[in-house]
């Protein structure tokens, strides 16, 4: 029994999944992500703003109303209604609710030259903490489209910018469970079991489940309202210094892949 105890505890080491619930170890500490190094999807976003009408085809849910401003329901959506508001020939506002409360706003306004789409987004946390802005800047796909809205066409994003407190992400694991806060008062705490634990002041989600791969590589799925929102591929680099979190968006199929450097 002793050999055989003595036998199995080095593959323990080497493949922490074959033996037990400990959380990673290599994940332990503050991690900063890198924006100039991420690598965005190449699917472009699609919409049209023409006689009073905005859609969005490549939204999931497809986002078809009126550009009059009134909140209209958006089913089988994390939120209840959308609102849109042509402000200009250049400039759209697009505005979600849940429940009744906004949950984010974005404007979108197309340059004079047509190319290029600059949008800021205001996401407000679930729990009432710090609303974060998240800014991008997309080039057009094809042509402008005469007789429309300057936002009216297929958009590619080539940068984004979000608060400097967004960028910093902290593990700490903690005997069967692996912990994540941010600066921006969010947070959680799960076990490598695939089950749903809550995520304290999330902006975008309001559960999380983990499932390990191997002892430098885990998934993590985030949910809100019960729906599937997207799942995070993490794997540290086996010297320890780097982080690549490939992310999918579950509702719209884009993937983005993100470099994070250890602190």
């Amino acid at each position: 029994m002793e050999r055989l105890r003595r036998l199995i505890m080095p593959l323990c080491a080497l493949a922490l999944s074959a033996c037990g619930d400990l959380a990673p170890s290599s994940f332990d500490g503050t991690w900063k992500t890198n924006p100039d190094q991420t690598k965005f999807s190449s699917e472009p976003v699609t919409v049209s703003l023409s006689d009073g009408i905005f859609d969005c085809t490549s939204c999931a849910p497809k986002i078809h109303v009126s550009a009059d401003g009134s909140d209209q329901p958006f089913p089988t959506s994390p939120q209840d209604t959308v609102a849109v508001r042509e402000i200009d020939s250049r400039t759209v506002k697009l505005i979600m609710k849940r429940n009744g409360n906004v949950t984010s706003e974005q404007v979108s306004t197309a340059e004079p030259d047509g190319r290029t789409l600059q949008a800021t987004t205001t996401i407000y946390p679930i729990e009432g903490t710090t609303p974060q802005i998240l800014e991008s800047t997309s080039e057009r796909i094809g042509i402008p489209v005469p007789n429309s809205n300057a936002v009216t066409g297929s958009w590619r994003t080539q940068k984004t910018s979000v608060s400097e407190s967004l960028l910093f992400t902290t593990f700490k694991p903690s005997g069967h469970e692996l912990s994540a806060s941010w600066p921006i008062g969010t947070s959680w705490t799960a076990r490598f079991d695939g089950k749903d634990y809550p995520v304290k002041g999330g902006y975008r989600a309001d559960s999380v489940s983990l499932k390990r791969l191997n002892d430098h590589t885990i998934e993590v799925t985030y949910k809100l309202h019960r729906y599937l929102m997207r799942v995070d591929k993490l794997t540290v680099s086996y010297d320890g210094k780097t982080m690549t979190n490939v992310s999918e968006n579950k509702l719209t199929g884009r993937i983005t892949t993100q470099s994070a450097t250890r602190q």
